[in-house]
């Protein structure tokens, strides 16, 4: 071991002369440690709602949806149809059509958007592993059904057992032939089902027959989207290049997690603002550990002075005090993750931490990764060493020979 090392080493751990440096030294380390497992912990959280809304989004989305760059409806024929079918790779597709609707059940009014679904829907998406009361059904013979978000039928107070009370569809026309015609046109239907997938489709979607909605709209074989889900083996990425060859510019295509761009986007921000505040908290922590060091200085004039007059050179008693500093945000950084990882696990066990109102979950999902524990350390340690410098340079000036009077 070097040396100056071995020294940096004991003036860590060995008892000073006063107190207050021990204490000083000590909150240091102890702010360090609890700065550092906030860090990596509140990584973790993010993490966790990431890989969450990904699950849920897998049962939700398609594999690549397509639809217009500029637009809303498009018309799909039967050859065109056959020749994405014909695409190798593609497994099933389905017909979507959406409408932001205004939804009435029982004298509640609540707006969302109305999706008419066709009847290879639940073999695009899981649909059918997010119901979480009653069953898929938006056709029955001529009988139409909603399937209603779980958010949504909560803000409307929908009762799947109560027959008697159909939820009413207000779509608004898009030409009046007449003052005297509705502005809207309506539907009754019975919930069949009520689907769980905890995000903005929870709280907006209601799903019915494609069938009802183009009967509604009188927009016959035009749609919104055409969604496919793909082979397990297949390569996502020449599927979509075939598709936007066959189709054209005017259309694009978006993977499953493209069709949530936006709201990985701000997740994201979140995260790395997080990661900021927390930087942020550990700036300011860093202020003892100046203190701390410089105390240390202070006390060890002496030791300095001797060392210099032994043949020590500047750079030494600056790589010295440098070491000094490493050590102390190196012995909190490892306590702080040790304290992360006790966390981690006592939350995965026991979900000490609960989610109020949550329904999907129970306590707040976290993932630990080792990329964000090796980014925090990295951080805790840059600011540990540039905390280090002033009174290591500090300690450099001191004169080999101290006269005492």
């Amino acid at each position: 071991m070097n040396v100056f090392t071995d020294i940096a080493r004991r003036y860590l751990f060995s008892k000073k002369s006063t107190n207050a440096i021990n204490i000083i030294t000590s909150i240091s380390v102890l702010g360090i440690s609890i700065g550092t497992a906030a860090m990596i912990l509140i990584l973790s959280v993010f993490n966790g709602f990431e890989s969450l809304i990904k699950e849920v989004v897998d049962d939700f989305n398609p594999d690549i949806k397509l639809e217009l760059a500029e637009g809303k409806r498009f018309e799909m024929d039967d050859d065109l149809m056959s020749k994405i079918r014909n695409i190798e790779g593609i497994e099933a597709m389905s017909k979507t059509i959406e409408e932001v609707a205004l939804f009435e059940y029982d004298g509640i009014q609540e707006a969302g958007i109305i999706k008419g679904v066709d009847e290879m829907f639940p073999i695009v998406t899981a649909i059918d592993s997010t119901l979480d009361d009653g069953n898929y059904v938006v056709e029955d013979g001529d009988a139409y059904y909603a399937v209603t978000g779980y958010g949504l039928a909560r803000k409307l107070s929908m009762n799947i057992d109560d027959f008697t009370t159909a939820l009413i569809i207000y779509l608004p026309k898009r030409k009046k032939r007449n003052a005297l015609e509705k502005d809207f046109i309506t539907k009754e239907l019975l919930p069949s089902g009520f689907f769980s997938i905890e995000n903005e489709k929870d709280h907006q979607y209601i799903l019915t027959s494609l069938k009802l909605i183009e009967s509604m709209l009188k927009t016959k074989g035009q749609i919104n989207a055409l969604e496919l889900k793909l082979d397990a083996s297949a390569d996502e990425g020449l599927i979509r290049s075939e598709i936007e060859q066959l189709m054209g510019p005017k259309f694009v295509t978006k993977n499953r997690y493209e069709q949530e761009e936006t709201y990985f986007k701000v997740m994201n921000i979140e995260k790395y603002m997080s990661l900021l505040i927390g930087t942020l908290t550990i700036l300011l922590i860093a202020f003892n550990l100046v203190g701390s060091l410089w105390m240390i200085v202070l006390e060890k004039k002496k030791d300095i002075a001797i060392l210099k007059s032994m043949g020590s050179t500047r750079q030494n008693i600056l790589g010295l005090f440098l070491k000094e500093g490493v050590l102390i945000t190196t012995l909190g950084v490892i306590l702080g993750i040790i304290l992360s990882v006790i966390i981690y696990y006592i939350q995965i066990k026991y979900g000490i931490i609960a989610m109020a109102g949550s329904h999907i979950v129970q306590a707040y999902p976290i993932e630990l990764r080792i990329s964000d524990i090796l980014l925090v350390m990295f951080i805790v340690s840059l600011i540990g060493v540039l905390a280090a410098v002033l009174p290591a340079k500090k300690a450099a000036e001191i004169p080999a020979l101290i006269r005492e009077e």
